[in-house]
């Protein structure tokens, strides 16, 4: 190697060392995802990881080199369960959108501690999970029509919105299951003082008004596709 280069640090970027039999990467990355999902990311460490898997931590650095890398295994290990349809043809890439950008919430939702760490996955992308789950996303923009290039600035304004609608609605429900409450039951625990802190505000106590007695997570629902409507509105025009 010449002495101005470095190694990018990423676990896909490195040779993968040889496994012992009896804890592979993938028991790893498996144990990694049921400790954030039952414990969340504070709980991580390759220490608590190690001892979950009657192993010390010594063990899983021969096969994950950094708790980095193990972000970045667990995280591209998660979008392995999206699922993002076909589009055939022009007429169905917007379902098919529709469909990812859904799944796509319900993933962050299933594991809120994504939220967390996804500024901090440094070459996650290159993952193959990530890779693959990109691929069909960018065939599906460009069935619509969209060229190459606009059609990755399409997957990543769709992939931005989802991710920062679940990232707000993640937050909200684990304050909710910590209050010990159903969701109506704690929406209209906080009514009295959400209408008092808007009683000089009167659009936003009309719109408190509106809510009452709705569904709240048919509300949460009816907010995030909204968003996703608008955002496809948007690159619908595009094809015209």
């Amino acid at each position: 190697m010449p002495p101005n280069e470095q190694t990018i640090p990423s676990v896909w970027t490195r040779p993968r060392r040889k496994e012992q039999p009896a804890l592979s990467r993938e028991r790893i990355v498996a144990e990694a995802v049921l400790l954030l999902d039952t414990a969340g990311i504070e709980a991580l460490s390759m220490r608590t990881l190690g001892t979950r898997l009657g192993a010390g931590a010594t063990s899983l650095y021969r096969h994950v080199a950094s708790k980095d890398e193990l972000i970045e295994l667990v995280v591209d290990e998660v979008y392995g369960e999206l699922t993002v349809p076909d589009a055939p043809d022009a007429t169905a890439w917007r379902t098919a959108a529709t469909e990812t950008a859904y799944g796509l919430r319900a993933m962050v939702l299933r594991h809120p501690w994504m939220t967390s760490v996804l500024g901090q996955v440094g070459l996650a992308y290159l993952g193959p999970n990530l890779m693959r789950q990109s691929e069909r996303i960018l065939a599906v923009f460009q069935a619509a029509g969209l060229p190459g290039q606009e059609a990755d600035q399409a997957m990543k304004t769709l992939i931005a919105y989802v991710l920062g609608m679940a990232t707000s609605e993640a937050a909200y429900l684990s304050v909710l299951a910590r209050s010990g409450q159903d969701e109506h039951e704690w929406v209209e625990s906080l009514r009295p003082a959400a209408e008092q802190a808007a009683k000089d505000h009167p659009r936003l106590l009309a719109g408190y008004a509106a809510q009452h007695g709705s569904n709240p997570g048919r509300q949460r629902e009816d907010a995030f596709d909204y968003g996703v409507q608008r955002v496809l509105d948007g690159l619908a025009t595009r094809l015209r």
